[in-house]
C-alpha cells in the first residue's frame, strides 16, 4: 500500500478548505481532446503495432502538425504507444494505453484512455490521467487505482480522474513500469461502480520514449 505522505500540493485550497482542483481541470480540456482526437482515428496500442513498429523510426512530422495540437504517433511498445504533440506553445509528450478488460459488461460507455504525460516547460513531469468515458461522481475521493500492493485514490472532475495525492504519482508509476496489470476502479455519477484492467506490457519501454522526447 502506497502511504500518504504530507507534501506541498500542486493544487490551493479553496475558499472553503477543500483542495481547488482548478489546475486538473484544465489539464482535463488536454485529456479530452487527445482522446477524441484518438477516438476518430480509431486508434488502439495494439493496432498501432504495424504503423509505427518501436524499431523503425517514424517519419518526421511536419510544423504545422506539431502546432495544430495533432497526437503524433512516436513508437509503439507492447500495449503502448508513446506521443507527443502541442498544446498552444508547450510541448507534451506522454505515453497511452487502453483497458483490455472493462466491468460491468455491457455497461454503455466511451472509450477510456490512461495518459501519463510531461510537459516540462509546465514543470509537470510525470502527470498520470485517467479518461473514464463517462462522468465520474465527483468528491474527495472517487475511486482507486491498484498495481499488485501499491494503491492510490483518486479524485475526478467530469469524465477524468487523477492521484489524489501528487507526490504518489512517481511512486504508481515506478510500481506500474514493474508490474503487469493495474486495475481503476471508480463510481460514475449514476452510481455504477466500474474497473477497468490495463496491460502493462509495453509501458517501461514507452516511458523511456517519452523521457527522451521531452526531457
Amino acid at each position: 500500500m502506497i502511504r500518504h505522505t504530507k507534501s506541498a500540493s500542486r493544487f490551493a485550497a479553496s475558499s472553503n478548505g477543500t483542495p481547488d482542483y482548478t489546475a486538473r481541470a484544465a489539464g482535463g480540456v488536454l485529456v479530452a481532446v487527445l482522446a477524441c482526437a484518438l477516438s476518430v482515428g480509431g486508434f488502439s496500442p495494439a493496432d498501432a503495432k504495424t504503423k509505427a513498429p518501436a524499431k523503425v523510426k517514424p517519419e518526421a512530422a511536419s510544423p504545422a502538425d506539431a502546432g495544430g495540437g495533432k497526437p503524433l504517433l512516436a513508437a509503439t511498445f507492447g500495449d503502448w504507444g508513446a506521443y507527443t504533440t502541442m498544446s498552444g506553445k508547450t510541448k507534451v509528450c506522454y505515453a497511452l494505453g487502453q483497458p483490455k478488460e472493462r466491468l460491468p459488461n455491457g455497461l454503455k460507455r466511451d472509450p477510456a484512455f490512461l495518459f501519463i504525460s510531461r510537459r516540462t516547460a509546465e514543470g509537470v513531469k510525470n502527470e498520470i490521467s485517467f479518461g473514464m468515458g463517462f462522468d465520474l461522481k465527483e468528491g474527495t475521493t472517487v475511486g482507486t487505482a491498484e498495481v499488485g500492493s501499491a494503491k492510490v485514490d483518486l479524485v475526478a472532475k467530469g469524465p477524468n480522474a487523477w492521484v489524489k495525492n501528487p507526490a504518489e504519482e512517481t511512486t504508481l508509476l515506478d510500481a506500474m513500469k514493474k508490474g503487469s496489470r493495474l486495475v481503476v476502479k471508480a463510481a460514475s455519477k449514476k452510481n455504477n461502480v466500474t474497473s477497468d484492467s490495463y496491460s502493462l506490457n509495453g509501458l517501461a519501454q514507452a516511458w523511456e520514449k517519452v523521457l527522451k522526447d521531452c526531457p
